[in-house]
């Protein structure tokens, strides 16, 4: 065949037929007085711009669609699995039309979906693809929105594993994804409309043979060609863009990074000529270091904006609909309280991917955000927090809220300067949610936040309080609680007291009640962990209900008071485990049938510490 033989067989065009044959992508093509000769038992290639169709994919044994755990593949996702259609994102797109959107939101909220969903529905190929978006939301929504689809150019990078612990190694990944997106339009390489010098300069791109200023450069020449190509300027999405930064600041090449981020941006986003939309997800805006300096055509949609706020993560709607779909209505209270309370915007959310996750691991409730990440940030951070902040999270712990102001464009290294910062990271990561928030004189915010849900509680336990303590001193402390050692558990608590915490830290009860509900939370998946509840005829400090029959439940009473002597001290314990008894906190567990119970009254005064204990059984109770 020839190529206008094999593009009439096979509906594509023949310019695209001759970049197919360069690529050695039809098998068995053959070039001759620059003519391509293709053999007539030859298939259709395909189309690496967008994968093909997926058959749609049901559980064997229900019927039903699985969760698509992991998977940020647009076409896969709306096809073979059960899609929670955000397309309406694509109409307000239309309708505001932002030339570049900026969208933060925490880790697996649906960026990356989202942003392939936009790239599919956007992207010129030779393909049909508006099948993936008839049974669609944004398809009722009528002619003027339909004309969009498939009419752009795009441009669609993701820097979600530029994880580097060198300036050098990181450097060439980011250049071989460029490279990579370039190859991506080896139409360019035989457009009659691209200039000889332009097609050197993509031939060094493709050949790893481009300066750093020219890669640097990159964003804003290939939408050129592209422009120059196909008549109609292009669409850039860049996903995860903050992924390589946050990475240099933990591994000291910040700097660096900062310096070309700001060229490749710059160059390819502000005052570019041959752009139709631009979009880019992150974590945090990355704004004191000019990043996007005079770009002031970019729209940040924050966690804290009420625009776009519904379509990144799950409202409760969506989760009420998929717990019908799979038959656990009975399930959305444990959902609500494991996985809801983030609030975007005027939005409440569900983080999506641990409700996913539930779903598909028979809906039982587990940390399954915080176990996708090593939170290195978090770690690096909290540990030199100063003795405020320590108790600010103390009282987190305890489920109050706590009042301080946000910096939405709050950066990664004044992390360490500027430990006020910590509560902005914090919510802009997905660790905190906003009770209330008021806009400062200064356009700055002033919210009040509280932990989210019992995952996000989980977390702090483990990676956040547990942090400030000695692990294996955290384990001994545990082996004497659940094994009712009273006087090891205090000589423990009073080594560790001494050995971890300065006398500033001990000040505040807040303190001792956040020192031990950390303890206590490390034992989260053995325990549901429960603090200051209404019970009985009081409220209690600290409930430990066992999650297997094995274990016993434990009921602890917190005291504390200041310069006080020995006597004192026994006193104040045994009146905290005489308070238990008197107020009936045991009745939960009693109610649970639990078979053992241990009530534990603790006194603390500065680092000296007295515990009173008692074993109880239900049949002696």
């Amino acid at each position: 065949m020839t190529t206008k033989e094999a593009a009439e067989k096979w509906g594509i065009s023949e310019r695209r037929i001759n970049v197919l044959c360069a690529q050695k992508r039809i098998e068995g093509s053959i070039k001759a007085d620059g003519r391509w000769s293709i053999p007539d038992s030859a298939h259709k290639p395909e189309d690496r711009r967008i994968k093909t169709r997926q058959e749609e994919i049901v559980f064997p044994e229900t019927g039903k669609k699985p969760l698509p755990i992991g998977i940020s593949d647009y076409r896969k996702v709306s096809v073979g699995y059960y899609y929670v259609d955000k397309t309406l994102l694509i109409k307000d797109i239309l309708d505001e039309r932002p030339q570049v959107s900026l969208y933060t939101r925490p880790r697996r909220f649906g960026k990356s979906l989202n942003m392939d969903m936009l790239r599919v529905f956007f992207e010129k190929t030779d393909e049909d693809t508006s099948r993936f978006f008839r049974d669609k939301k944004i398809w009722s929504c009528g002619r003027s929105y339909q004309e969009h689809q498939g009419k752009y150019p795009v441009i669609a990078i993701s820097f979600k594993d530029v994880r580097c612990e060198t300036w050098e190694l990181a450097y060439d990944l980011i250049y071989r994804i460029i490279s990579d997106e370039f190859a991506r339009h080896l139409e360019l390489a035989v457009s009659g409309k691209i200039s000889e010098y332009d097609r050197k300069y993509y031939q060094r791109i493709l050949d790893g043979n481009a300066s750093e200023n020219e890669v640097g450069l990159s964003f804003l020449k290939l939408s050129r060609l592209l422009h120059i190509h196909y008549g109609i300027a292009p669409i850039i999405i860049i996903d995860e863009y903050d992924t390589p930064i946050q990475q240099s600041c933990a591994a000291d090449y910040y700097d660096r990074m900062i310096s070309f981020m700001r060229l490749l941006f710059s160059g390819g986003l502000k005052d570019n000529p041959h752009l139709s939309f631009g979009f880019l997800t992150g974590i945090l805006r990355v704004a004191k270091e000019s990043i996007f300096s005079g770009l002031n055509n970019l729209k940040v949609n924050s966690l804290l904006e009420d625009r776009y706020s519904q379509y990144f993560g799950f409202t409760p709607q969506e989760v009420m609909e998929m717990a019908a779909y799979y038959g656990r209505n009975d399930k959305y209270q444990e959902i609500m309280d494991w996985y809801d309370g983030y609030r975007f915007g005027n939005s409440e959310i569900f983080n999506p991917w641990s409700v996913s996750c539930y779903f598909s691991e028979g809906c039982i409730a587990r940390p399954f955000w915080v176990s996708t990440s090593s939170n290195e940030i978090l770690k690096d951070i909290l540990p030199d927090a100063p003795p405020e902040i320590f108790d600010s999270l103390c009282q987190l712990m305890q489920g109050r809220s706590v009042e301080t102001s946000i910096d939405t464009g709050v950066v990664y290294p004044v992390l360490h300067d500027e430990p006020s910062c910590i509560f902005s990271f914090l919510l802009m990561t997905g660790y905190l949610k906003t009770v209330r928030t008021t806009v400062a004189p200064d356009g700055g915010y002033i919210c009040e936040v509280e932990i989210p849900n019992r995952e996000i509680s989980f977390v702090y336990s483990r990676e956040i309080i547990a942090r400030n303590y000695r692990t294996r001193s955290a384990r001994d402390l545990q082996d004497a609680l659940f094994l009712l050692r009273r006087e090891d558990l205090q000589k423990k608590l009073e080594n560790f007291l001494l050995e971890s915490v300065g006398y500033h830290d001990t000040s505040s009860e807040s303190f001792y009640h956040g020192l031990m509900l950390g303890l206590c939370a490390i034992a989260n998946g053995r325990y549901h962990v429960s603090s200051e509840r209404e019970l009985g005829k009081g409220r209690y400090d600290i409930m430990l209900v066992p999650m297997e029959r094995s274990l016993p439940g434990i009921v602890i009473e917190l005291k504390t008071g200041k310069n006080l002597s020995e006597s004192e001290l026994e006193s104040l314990a045994q009146e905290a485990l005489e308070q238990i008894r008197d107020r009936k906190y045991q009745t939960e567990l009693i109610i649970r049938n639990v078979e053992d119970i241990l009530l534990y009254g603790v006194a603390f005064s500065g680092k000296d510490v007295r515990v009173r204990s008692r074993s109880l059984s239900c049949s002696g109770i």
